[in-house]
């Protein structure tokens, strides 16, 4: 089994110098808001991504009045001891070492330790725009393919610098087509993976989602999923050239994967209009397991599960019917966070499970 034995915090958002230990596969988290539930779990994530799941600069994350950080967690690898380590220096320079050894780039370590997080702030996944879409998606296929990760790295640098070179344009009122035409043959290469990768994953996913939704709502509602792209009616070297001008109007490239999305609809129109708040979250959590149950496949074992506040806005037959399948079905090591000790207890004591419970 895959699971963390240990992990210690140094300076890291609430915390000044805590360790923690974990004996149990099943771990509940309970204390009052704001004493570091939701962190602990962040640096849970952060050893396995190499950066915050909620904050988009590292600074963000050290601890207040301090200068840096250090997170260090012990895994057990499937019977091998890794020791992963990521340090925010005073400077504001980051580091990240396994066993040791310092990663050249903080891409090789993407997929080593597979991990899934679901949190209230997800929901947006569901209610927000495409690009929520697409980062569950990418989330889930870069800790899969290295060479999808480095197409998406690729692909968006490319994406930056046509956009700039398109307000360049617009700004010296003079097009260069051929510097553009070289700009969409960098596009076009790594677009053209991304697209065919996304298209085989959907065809995977989206059929999980169905059922996990109906396991957690334990109701037949008439929930369909479907991938969308534009490359679906064109060729991507053809949209390209046929947004020629309207990309130049707008000064910004309006057409390629980073359009892509996923349309949910109920009943035949849109889910994030008719679904009640109990209807959002099991799609959430049918999303968030479906990445689970992939990775699981995929890699042999199964991925770290983070539960952040899963407890909120959910009546207790989805909720036992959530905890059921990740505390039973599941065999990987599980994080649980909740405000009510009382509750969490409550609820790992109807299942037969044995579990450890941090009370911060």
């Amino acid at each position: 089994m895959f699971c963390l034995n240990s992990i210690s915090l140094f300076q890291f958002k609430t915390y000044i110098q805590s360790s923690f230990s974990f004996q149990e596969r099943i771990i509940g988290i309970c204390g009052n808001n704001g004493v570091g539930k939701t962190n602990l779990l962040d640096a849970i994530y952060y050893l396995c991504f190499t950066k915050s799941y909620f904050a988009k600069s590292d600074i963000q994350n050290v601890h207040h009045g301090a200068q840096g950080f250090r997170i260090e967690g012990n895994f057990d690898d499937n019977n091998k001891t890794e020791k992963a380590v990521c340090i925010l220096r005073e400077a504001g320079r980051k580091e990240f070492l396994l066993n040791n050894r310092l990663y050249e780039k903080f891409s090789q370590h993407i997929g080593k330790f597979p991990c899934v997080i679901i949190t209230p702030d997800d929901v947006q996944i569901i209610t927000d725009g495409s690009e929520e879409r697409r980062r569950f998606i990418d989330t889930l296929l870069c800790q899969l393919d290295a060479k999808y990760l480095q197409c998406l790295m690729d692909y968006n640098k490319t994406l930056q610098q046509r956009n700039s070179l398109l307000k360049a344009f617009a700004e010296r009122k003079q097009h260069d087509y051929h510097l553009l035409d070289v700009y969409d043959e960098q596009l076009v290469k790594t677009g053209m993976y991304i697209f065919q990768e996304r298209k085989k994953f959907s065809e995977i996913l989206l059929p999980l989602v169905k059922k996990f939704y109906k396991q957690i709502a334990g109701a037949d509602e008439s929930v369909d999923i479907k991938y969308e792209s534009q490359l679906f009616s064109s060729s991507f070297e053809n949209l390209l050239e046929q947004f020629h001008e309207k990309d130049l109007m707008l000064q910004r490239s309006s057409t390629g994967i980073h359009k892509d999305d996923i349309d949910i609809s109920m009943n035949g129109q849109s889910f994030k209009s008719l679904a009640s708040q109990g209807q959002r979250k099991s799609l959430l959590f049918a999303l968030k397991l479906s990445e689970f149950e992939i990775l699981k496949n995929e890699k042999g074992f199964a991925p770290l599960l983070l539960l952040d506040d899963v407890f909120e806005k959910l009546d207790a037959s989805r909720m036992h019917n959530l905890l059921n399948w990740a505390c039973i079905q599941n065999s990987g090591q599980i994080f649980i966070t909740d405000t009510h000790c009382k509750r969490i207890k409550k609820h790992f004591e109807e299942l037969p499970i044995k579990y450890q419970l941090i009370t911060l």
